[in-house]
């Protein structure tokens, strides 16, 4: 079969390779749509390597290349033997992260019990953690990582079901006071989401259209168009090219600050206003960086805010009666009942394993990009 494999840093080539073997409990999906996430750019770009060895170093790509490719649905052609609530034909979106139940462990381990899968004792990734991932004409899943789409919902939407689960799965974190209530000293009443890439644009749907949020929510970015989307979506935009982002914050909060900060940008630099920007005991989420470095040092100026700090990554989590992810079937509730949209992220398609290069190399840095879909037919 034909996949997208990065061969080094910024080296991405399209080759055969052997099908995947199929496991009794496995399914093999023909791919149809895969997402190209932030993640996977800092693979390509060299800025991430979360492909290990048994002593925790990061294996070279010129030793072990990857096939990146996280967000994805298809077709399931073949079914294991054991497998029988699955069958050839039927459409699924996939959970990428393997955790106890989908690799058989028993007893579960400990954050796999307590439904933090994510965090699994014996977690890997497909397309991340040197597992093959979806940029490939096929790939062999868990059936139970795999939900299926309603017959009304594309193939392109279910790939997209992941990033929502990403931002499903930062519910489950702390915070100091709460989206929901009538008033009092215990209700947020303002947030500001730093970027409007498709994350911060998910995070302003579900502050909207799943908690019901109705309090003040500033969207900053430096993208005229992703701040128009931000502000047909339900936020109030801030263009942080032409604004002083402080300044307006600072005016929209009658001087106090804001409630929750989430970071969805990536941008070391939003930790050096972070002060100037939230009031204090507020919470802050960070869920963009990770990957370019930032110096822990940026976050000395906050302590004595005593601020509540919340880290958010990936989207499994707990599991439904069946074993399979209870977070990405509340992620396609919403993306199927269009709570949340996610159409309008999708600004550059590609229709070929030959084309794919083409965002990694060029079109993430056009103005107008959001978000690059790779459909298969």
């Amino acid at each position: 079969m034909k996949a997208a494999v990065l061969e080094d840093v910024a080296k991405l080539v399209v080759r055969n390779i052997p099908e995947p073997d199929l496991g009794p409990r496995d399914v093999l999906v023909r791919v149809g749509a895969v997402g190209v996430c932030g993640t996977d750019l800092h693979l390509f770009q060299g800025h991430g390597n979360y492909n290990f060895d048994s002593q925790g170093r990061p294996i070279p790509l010129t030793v072990q290349p990857q096939i990146l490719g996280h967000e994805f649905s298809g077709e399931i052609l073949e079914v294991g033997r054991e497998v029988k609530d699955l069958k050839p034909g039927e459409r699924v979106l996939c959970d990428q992260g393997l955790n106890c139940i989908s690799q058989a462990q028993s007893p579960l381990c400990s954050y796999c019990a307590s439904g933090d899968s994510h965090q699994c004792q014996y977690y890997a990734e497909h397309g991340i953690t040197g597992l093959q991932g979806a940029l490939a004409e096929y790939i062999a899943m868990p059936a139970v990582n795999c939900v299926k789409l309603p017959d009304d919902l594309g193939t392109e939407l279910g790939a997209l079901v992941e990033p929502m689960a990403c931002v499903t799965h930062v519910d489950r974190a702390r915070r100091r006071y709460t989206f929901e209530g009538e008033g009092g000293t215990e209700r947020i009443r303002n947030v500001l989401v730093c970027g409007a890439g498709p994350a911060g644009l998910l995070f302003l749907q579900y502050l909207r259209n799943v908690q019901r949020f109705d309090g003040l929510v500033l969207v900053s970015d430096v993208r005229e168009k992703n701040l128009r989307l931000a502000e047909t979506l339900g936020g109030r935009p801030i263009n942080a090219a032409r604004t002083a982002l402080v300044e307006a914050v600072r005016e929209l909060t009658s001087g106090e600050g804001v409630h929750y900060l989430i970071e969805a940008c990536g941008n070391p630099a939003v930790y050096q206003q972070v002060p100037t920007l939230i009031r204090k005991q507020a919470t802050i989420l960070i869920y963009g960086a990770g990957h370019k470095g930032a110096d822990i040092g940026v976050l000395d100026p906050i302590f004595f805010f005593e601020p509540t700090l919340v880290v958010g990554i990936g989207a499994s989590g707990g599991f439904d009666p069946d074993g399979r992810p209870s977070t990405y079937r509340r992620a396609l509730e919403w993306v199927h009942s269009k709570k949340v949209q996610v159409l309008p992220f999708i600004t550059h398609r590609y229709h070929a394993l030959e084309e794919i290069h083409q965002a990694f190399e060029l079109d993430f840095q056009h103005e107008d990009y959001i978000k690059g879909v790779l459909t298969l037919s």
